[in-house]
């Protein structure tokens, strides 16, 4: 039976103010932050609306609201965790003093790092300059382990291509990423 669009309206803004400021109240229990929160809520019930005529006829029209405010909210604390993350690791200091760098080698492996593309580079930049496991590179970059492995290998393989190439001081910038100096 289709209902008139008015009545629609009508019974939307009725289950909005009779449940918007408790989404609110369940949103910032979920993730702490009062003005994040709102803009959860809001998010939801925008979807609610976008949604509403098979919302409209569920068993429980606040329930299917909960579900969407639950799952809103787990994707945002898991952008903020990953963010949280990345920023970590950026601004993380090596603890031990790195060996003495070969200057003019590094100067090579930093200029053949620019010419890989951004996740080969982030990929050997992660492993091999900042010491991250897999997995951690894998969080930190938002991809699977096994891209990690993949991308690092191909990052690396190229990386000696470039350093042959450029005639690199008797493999010494080579040697530089192999012995762990911090670029």
């Amino acid at each position: 039976m289709d209902v008139p669009a008015r009545t629609e309206e009508d019974a939307f803004r009725a289950f909005f103010e009779r449940h918007h400021a408790e989404l609110a109240r369940f949103a910032w229990l979920l993730i702490g932050e009062k003005a994040a929160a709102e803009d959860l809520a809001a998010d939801a019930m925008l979807a609610v609306w976008k949604q509403w005529r098979e919302v409209r006829h569920a068993k429980s029209q606040l329930a299917y609201a909960r579900g969407i405010v639950a799952n809103l909210a787990k994707s945002r604390i898991r952008s903020a965790v990953r963010e949280r993350r990345r920023n970590t690791m950026f601004w993380s200091r090596p603890t031990e003093a790195a060996p003495e760098a070969n200057v003019a080698a590094v100067v090579d492996v930093r200029r053949a790092l620019a010419r890989l593309p951004f996740r080969k580079r982030a990929c050997v930049v992660l492993r091999h300059s900042l010491d991250l496991s897999e997995r951690e590179t894998a969080e930190a970059l938002g991809v699977t382990v096994g891209t990690v492995k993949s991308q690092t290998s191909k990052g690396l393989a190229e990386l000696r291509k470039l350093l042959d190439a450029d005639g690199g001081q008797d493999g010494s910038a080579w040697e530089s990423i192999r012995n762990g100096v911090r670029l």
